[in-house]
């Protein structure tokens, strides 16, 4: 089990990234240490066995990543959510806002099976606007989601209140600031 501490140790703040006045975290140096990767994908997998998960969603770039071994970890299919103009087969789209802007999502129409138990993975929790347009997509596929992941949650910002009222599913992270 991988401590919320050593996760931190390996995040690191980019000040003023992408734009003046946000602290960036960046999880590049836990890619980089192997047996830490292995441990924060064991501790979200542990987190979701037993429940019956279908496909993990995972939010382009940086939600690939543990999305991907996620997925592994839990034995189901990987489901791309990309940014707009990414993804080349039939698609739905979803516009959010961000903490410092605005942008749209999409997935393949084809991605989802109706009732499908979906699990959303991105990387970090903000004000849960990419999450929920995530989770809008899915819903009007005919999937439910059961689950939200995130390696870190930026508590101040208050997405995981919004992503519980909104969609009645707590999320889960590894490490809050």
């Amino acid at each position: 089990m991988i401590k919320e501490l050593q996760i931190q140790s390996l995040i690191r703040d980019v000040p003023d990234f992408p734009k003046q006045g946000i602290m960036f975290k960046d999880i590049t140096p836990l890619l980089a240490h192997p047996e830490a990767r292995k441990n924060v994908v064991e501790e979200i997998a542990n987190n979701y066995q037993g429940q019956k998960i279908d496909a993990v969603a995972a939010v382009e770039a940086r939600g690939f990543i543990f999305g991907s071994l996620l997925a592994d970890a839990l034995a189901v299919p990987f489901i791309p959510v990309r940014k707009s103009g990414k993804l080349p087969f039939k698609k739905i789209q979803e516009e959010y806002a961000l903490e410092y802007g605005k942008a749209s999502i999409e997935m393949h129409e084809d991605a989802i099976r109706i009732g499908s138990r979906v699990l959303i993975h991105d990387d970090l929790l903000a004000t849960g606007g990419t999450a929920s347009a995530a989770a809008t997509m899915i819903k009007k596929l005919g999937g439910d989601v059961v689950g939200f992941s995130f390696v870190i949650n930026l508590a101040f910002l208050e997405g995981d209140r919004i992503l519980t009222e909104r969609f009645g599913v707590k999320p889960h992270y590894l490490v809050s600031y």
